[in-house]
């Protein structure tokens, strides 16, 4: 049964702002909440990036259902997979059975931070795969030490353990990271509903796994000023190729995002409140044979969002769930 979520933006809000949403998003009625995992956000417009694990601490208080997991952390430079080992068994003992946690071989925009050489793709999968090994090495419990291709830990134990040990979901774009995503993880994430991306998944192994995929969003009854939000927060959605992932500075994806223009980006982010266009985005993702879709809602007009949603939208999607 297709479960619905709500994407809480660390680009776009403040920490309080954040565990304020995503209590709003479990009395709206929503089934999870993905987190992202930055240390800057895309574009200076969207002007915020507080520290997830942080946030993730005051969302376990504040809430009592909603599942919540990062979409996504990177493990393999800015933090150490040993470190994210202990803050997620950390996160899943604060809620119990209802965290995740998504990695992905991240954007260098986060981790060139530390100064340390960022590497192509292929490497960076390698990376991701070995970081996982560590991470549920160390979730057994035990003390650990390992020495990899990539890294090294040296006599660690992780203590606080949650009664369930999370779920890893692994983001992919593409077939070969979607055949990786299925060796390794538990689930897939997506923010395209990309039927072959799917398909590689399923052949690898992952037919039984949750998929989960995130439609981009811009609610505001009137199109044409939903078109001028998303142009302001969010133009980057419509840069190009491996830009996303090699560009190392928020005024660099302000530049690459000069060439976009509206129609492109409408292309890609439901603008407007016609709410058949927001159930068909979705619609798009399950068709493609995802199990969870997620909305996120691009821009400062939240309430509004969850007004719609949880009077409109989410009651539609939810009939045609019983339909199918």
């Amino acid at each position: 049964m297709t479960q619905f979520g709500y994407a809480l933006s660390s680009e776009e809000h403040r920490s309080a702002a954040l565990v304020d949403l995503a209590t709003r998003a479990e009395e709206a009625g929503f089934d999870f909440a993905t987190i992202s995992d930055h240390y800057h956000p895309w574009t200076d417009n969207q002007g915020q990036s507080p520290f997830v694990w942080s946030v993730l601490g005051a969302i376990a208080r504040a809430t009592a259902k909603l599942t919540v997991g990062t979409a996504v952390t990177c493990p393999i430079m800015r933090i150490h997979p040993a470190i994210i080992a202990q803050a997620a068994a950390t996160a899943a003992d604060l809620m119990p059975g209802r965290f995740f946690l998504g990695l992905g071989s991240g954007e260098n925009l986060n981790e060139h931070i530390t100064g340390e050489r960022w590497p192509a793709g292929g490497e960076r999968r390698a990376m991701l795969e070995e970081a996982v090994e560590v991470i549920r090495r160390l979730w057994t419990g035990d003390n650990v030490s390992f020495e990899g291709g990539y890294f090294s830990v040296v006599d660690a134990r992780v203590y606080t353990l949650p009664e369930t040990l999370p779920p890893i979901y692994i983001a992919a774009g593409g077939k070969r990271s979607a055949g990786l995503a299925a060796s390794i993880g538990d689930g897939l994430i997506a923010t395209s509903p990309d039927r072959e991306v799917i398909e590689a998944f399923e052949a690898a192994g992952g037919k039984r796994k949750p998929r989960l995929g995130q439609v981009t969003v811009c609610w505001h009854r009137d199109e044409a000023e939903a078109r001028r939000i998303a142009m302001r927060y969010w133009p980057t959605a419509a840069v190009p190729g491996e830009l996303s992932q090699e560009l190392p500075l928020p005024r660099h994806f302000e530049q690459a995002a000069e060439a976009v223009t509206e129609e492109q980006l409408t292309k890609l982010i439901v603008c407007g409140g016609d709410v058949d266009k927001h159930v068909a985005a979705f619609g798009k993702f399950i068709d493609a044979g995802f199990t969870h879709v997620y909305a996120h809602q691009v821009g400062p007009g939240q309430d509004d969002f969850f007004a719609a949603y949880e009077r409109e939208v989410l009651p539609e999607l939810r009939k045609k769930r019983r339909a199918a």
